[in-house]
């Protein structure tokens, strides 16, 4: 009966770090997702469904945390796992994984800056409750045109244009006659 028990604090122990690391891995903590999911799979058996579980989410989280070599390793044993769906997903990770990585052109990528560079004195930075009127409330005035500077000559495309609207027109209704 202490064997059961053990087992059980084992296993709910293993859950809650499971949980823990992908808590971590949804908020970019990579590494202490992959901290937390080492943990949960060592308390499990390697062989079980939730091992298997527990140890794809760990392959995810060593590539995040750039630690590809790893991820590759892992699903290597994966691969062979008894439970089929962690064998077949341990496949899939393991050819995106050796799949050859393409070079991005930099025009491509959005620099996003660092906000820890930031000052941590928050006094510097003002922030204004009522919005200020802006200083160019005045309707813009319309512009005059100088009609001597406009080409005022007559086109001969728009008669063109006319007289072949007109035949088309004209076919039109004679074909409904």
């Amino acid at each position: 009966m202490c064997v059961q028990n053990v087992n059980a604090e084992s296993l709910e122990l293993a859950r809650s770090r499971y949980q823990a690391g992908r808590v971590a891995f949804e908020n970019g903590q990579y590494r202490e997702a992959v901290e937390n999911l080492e943990k949960a799979s060592a308390l499990l058996s390697r062989n079980s469904r939730f091992g298997g579980e527990v140890q794809i989410w760990l392959v995810t989280a060593y590539e995040a945390a750039g630690r590809t070599e790893d991820a590759i390793a892992l699903c290597e044993q994966l691969k062979r796992h008894p439970y089929s769906e962690t064998s077949k997903q341990a496949r899939h990770l393991l050819y995106i994984l050796k799949a050859p990585k393409l070079k991005r052109p930099s025009e491509w990528m959005t620099e996003i800056p660092d906000l820890g560079k930031l000052p941590e004195n928050e006094s510097q930075i003002r922030v204004s409750v009522k919005p200020r009127p802006a200083a160019s409330t005045k309707k813009p005035e319309p512009e005059f045109v100088d009609l001597s500077q406009v080409n005022t000559k007559d086109n001969r495309f728009i008669w063109l244009a006319l007289i072949v609207i007109g035949a088309i027109l004209g076919y039109l209704v004679w074909l409904n006659v």
